[in-house]
C-alpha cells in the first residue's frame, strides 16, 4: 500500500489490477490495439504479389499480403460466407487468390469474391459487396502498419508525430534509411508480463545499473539512471574507448552513409505507442514490435536490421546482436519478475515513480485516457 500522500518527488503508478484483470485488457484491445496504428509486418516479407501473413492485432487476426499491382493489402481473415478463417498459416504465397477451405469461396488479391459453388446461378450476389474486409495499412521505415478503425486517425500525426516529439524532426531517424536496411537477425521473445511493463521499462533506465552491466559499458551515461528518452534530441554517447555498439565495445559493422556526425557513435530510442520501439546506432538499427496476446502474456519480435550488402556478404553481426539481445532479456527477465507483484494486495493501489521515472507518469494518463478512466487523485 503506498501513503495517501506522497513526497514531492514520487508519483503514483498505475493500479496493481492494470496489469492483470482480463476485462482490462480487452478493453485495452478494443481501445487501443484496434484503433491505433500497429506496426504489423516488414514490407520485405511481402516481397512478390501473393505473398501473405497474418497477425493478430488486438482480438482479431489480419490477412496482410501484396496485390498484383505491388501495393499492400490487408484484410479481416474471416470468409464473408460462414466465417471459416481464410488463411490458417502464419506466413505463405499463393499464385492469384486466398480460397477459403471450408465451402471454396475464393478472393482475389485485391480481396475481391472471384468464384464461389454456383456462384452463377447468384447473380444479385455483388463481387465486391461480398468481398473480403479491408483494413487501412501504410507502409514507413521497411514495415507494414495496419489500422483496424472505421476512420483511422491521422498516421503523421499518432505515428510519425510520435518520431519527431522525441527526435526534434523526422530527417533525424530518415539519416537511417530503415525501409532499405535488411533483416540481419530476427529473435521473438515469449514474455510472461503485461505489455505497459514492457513500454515502462523501455522508457526508464533508473534500472539499467542494476541489471544492464553490457550496455552501461557501451554507453556510460545510463548508469546514472536517466534515460535518453527524457530528453527531445538526445542521443546517448559511447563511452571514450568503445569502437562500435557491441557486447564487448569492439569495431561494429559498416556505417549507415546517412547517418551525419553529429549522431555517429550514438544510441537513440524511440517508443511509438502503442508497440513499437526503435534503436537507433551508426551501423545498425534494433526494431522492436509487440504483440499483446494476455494481460500476463506479450510476444516480442526483435529484427536487427543491416545494410543489406552486410547481410548479403555474411558478415559477423552476431557481437551486435548479443549486445541487445542479453538487454531484451534482461528487460524481460526483470518484466516477469514483476508481473506476479501485480496481482498482490500490496500491490492494489500501486507503486511509485521516483523522479528519473516521472515521464513514465505522461505513458500511464495516456493509457487512462484511451480508456476513458480518470486517474486517480
Amino acid at each position: 500500500m503506498i501513503p495517501t500522500s506522497l513526497p514531492d518527488s514520487l508519483i503514483a503508478t498505475l493500479p496493481g489490477s492494470s496489469y492483470t484483470d482480463p476485462g482490462g485488457f480487452a478493453q485495452e484491445q478494443e481501445h487501443i490495439f484496434e484503433t491505433m496504428w500497429f506496426c504489423a509486418v516488414r514490407s520485405s516479407e511481402l516481397a512478390t504479389p501473393g505473398a501473405f501473413r497474418t497477425v493478430e492485432v488486438g482480438r482479431e487476426s489480419i490477412l496482410i499480403t501484396r496485390a498484383r499491382d505491388n501495393s499492400v493489402r490487408a484484410f479481416f481473415n474471416v470468409c464473408r460466407h460462414r466465417g471459416a478463417r481464410l488463411c490458417a498459416e502464419e506466413a505463405g504465397e499463393v499464385k492469384r487468390a486466398f480460397q477459403c477451405p471450408y465451402h471454396a469461396w475464393t478472393y482475389d488479391l485485391n480481396g475481391k469474391l472471384v468464384a464461389a459453388p454456383n456462384l452463377t446461378k447468384m447473380p444479385d450476389v455483388g463481387r465486391t459487396e461480398f468481398g473480403l474486409v479491408g483494413v487501412a495499412t501504410r507502409e514507413w521505415l521497411g514495415y507494414v502498419w495496419v489500422c483496424l478503425a472505421e476512420n483511422p486517425p491521422s498516421f503523421e500525426e499518432d505515428v510519425i508525430g510520435e518520431v519527431i516529439t522525441r527526435l526534434g524532426d523526422v530527417e533525424a531517424i530518415e539519416h537511417y534509411g530503415i525501409g532499405d536496411l535488411a533483416v540481419g537477425r530476427r529473435i521473438v521473445y515469449d514474455v510472461r508480463a503485461n505489455w505497459k511493463l514492457i513500454v515502462e521499462n523501455f522508457m526508464e533506465c533508473y534500472h539499467c545499473a542494476t541489471i544492464h552491466p553490457e550496455l552501461t559499458e557501451v554507453l556510460p551515461e545510463f548508469a546514472d539512471g536517466y534515460a535518453a528518452q527524457y530528453y527531445v534530441g538526445h542521443g546517448a554517447e559511447f563511452g571514450e574507448e568503445v569502437q562500435g555498439f557491441t557486447v564487448d565495445g569492439s569495431e561494429g559493422l559498416d556505417r549507415i552513409p546517412g547517418v551525419p556526425d553529429d549522431q555517429d557513435r550514438r544510441y537513440y530510442a524511440i517508443t511509438v505507442k502503442p508497440q513499437v520501439f526503435i534503436n537507433l546506432v551508426p551501423d545498425h538499427v534494433i526494431f522492436h514490435r509487440m504483440y499483446p496476446v494476455a494481460a500476463d502474456r506479450t510476444i516480442v519480435e526483435c529484427d536487427w536490421l543491416y545494410l543489406p550488402h552486410v547481410v548479403e556478404s555474411g558478415k559477423d553481426v552476431s557481437r551486435s546482436v548479443e549486445l541487445f539481445d542479453r538487454v531484451n532479456r534482461q528487460d524481460f527477465d526483470a518484466c516477469e519478475r514483476t508481473q506476479p507483484g501485480m496481482s498482490s494486495r500490496m500491490y492494489a493501489e500501486g507503486g511509485v515513480l521516483v523522479p528519473s521515472e516521472h515521464h513514465i507518469a505522461a505513458f500511464h494518463d495516456w493509457v487512462n485516457e484511451r480508456l476513458g478512466t480518470p486517474r486517480p487523485q
